[in-house]
């Protein structure tokens, strides 16, 4: 599976889309006050098959829901069943019910196999109007789903899921195992000596987000300047944002291809979200993980993940003895066996290389999303 991003141009006929987005909102507030009546009186979810025969008695009422189509109302009621079975799955924690949402926050619909079709070019037709989007690469592979998207500018993104069966299969090159600590300072430090020192956006462009949020609060609300300031915020943040996916997106690349077997350690990000959470959001371990991960494996590289509470950095990586305790302050600290010197993220790094490498061998690589505790 591949996932293509694509920005509609802006175009008068576009306010039929986004008309669309605003009455899939209508429906889905419509359907959780169902469910929550439903709960009252029952005490379970209301099932997703008597709400599908109840949709088609609301839409002959209601002329403004045939705003969205059949297709995209199904996979509403799809997701609306998925987010409650979620929550009463048992032995589940910290899973909330789904809730109201506002038409402003309200963000997207989907369409399936039907709903939609391209017409060569740049275009695509939906509810029997055409649109036209920026084509910045071509569509190979069967799509599955088209969503339409609206952003917190106001701009529509088409994003397409296609199955790419022509996906590259394993070649390993280079014959390179590499394991990879995570840092504060240092974003990478590899197993072969490298260090690749984290940009930190978010730092960099902190004190005009401040401002933006400032002046985004000082205006009066409802008005045509809070607006603007409330704009000129979102910008500040998608400018961050972008700037640190594309330095993830080349570095991705990058290691992919100078390396074949790739090492991390298991993070448990909620966790350090606790303790540092404007930082831990700056360094974005996970995202650049997820990317990572898919990148690797369209390119057959196996991606291995040691348990969570391995030793990396207690263990000498010359001797293989474990300390009992080590502060994270101690950079450097010497064992007294075998007096090898071990710097802490150089040294976890060679262990995570060493423990990876052996699982590699033994053929029990797992090809899986990432294995963070969240």
């Amino acid at each position: 599976m591949k996932t293509l991003k694509f920005k509609l141009y802006n175009h008068q006929e576009n306010r039929y889309l986004k008309r669309s987005i605003n009455a899939a909102e209508v429906i889905y507030n419509h359907w959780i006050a169902l469910h929550r009546r439903y709960y009252r009186m029952y005490g379970n979810h209301l099932n997703c098959a008597k709400l599908q025969r109840h949709r088609v008695k609301l839409r002959k009422r209601k002329p403004f829901w045939q705003t969205v189509g059949s297709q995209a109302v199904q996979e509403l009621c799809q997701r609306i069943e998925r987010a409650y079975l979620l929550f009463f799955k048992p032995h589940k924690k910290g899973v909330s019910p789904p809730e109201f949402k506002k038409i402003k926050k309200y963000k997207s619909f989907t369409l399936k196999p039907a709903g939609y079709k391209f017409i060569g070019g740049n275009r695509v037709k939906i509810a029997n109007r055409v649109y036209q989007y920026g084509n910045s690469r071509e569509i190979e592979g069967t799509v599955k789903t088209l969503t339409i998207k609206r952003t917190a500018l106001g701009e529509l993104l088409m994003i397409v899921v296609v199955d790419n069966e022509s996906e590259q299969t394993a070649k390993f090159k280079t014959g390179k195992i590499a394991g990879f600590d995570f840092g504060w300072k240092t974003f990478l430090t590899i197993s072969d000596g490298t260090k690749i020192e984290s940009p930190q956006f978010l730092k960099k462009s902190i004190n005009a987000i401040k401002t933006a949020s400032r002046q985004d609060s000082q205006k009066r609300k409802e008005s045509a300047n809070r607006e603007r300031a409330r704009k000129n915020l979102v910008r500040q943040h998608e400018d961050v944002a972008n700037r640190r996916c594309n330095w993830f997106w080349k570095m991705a690349h990058e290691l992919t291809d100078k390396f074949d077997v790739l090492c991390f350690e298991t993070l448990n990000i909620k966790g350090m979200q606790r303790l540092w959470a404007r930082k831990i959001l700056d360094l974005a371990f996970g995202e650049f993980l997820q990317m990572l991960q898919g990148i690797a494996t369209r390119k057959g590289k196996p991606v291995v993940f040691l348990w969570r509470w391995y030793p990396s950095s207690k263990t000498c990586s010359h001797c293989g003895n474990v300390l009992e305790s080590l502060d994270i302050s101690f950079r450097e600290w010497r064992w007294p066996s075998c007096q090898s010197i071990n710097r802490q993220d150089e040294n976890a790094a060679l262990n995570i290389q060493a423990v990876g490498g052996s699982t590699v061998r033994l053929g029990d690589v797992r090809q899986a999303m990432p294995a963070i505790a969240v």
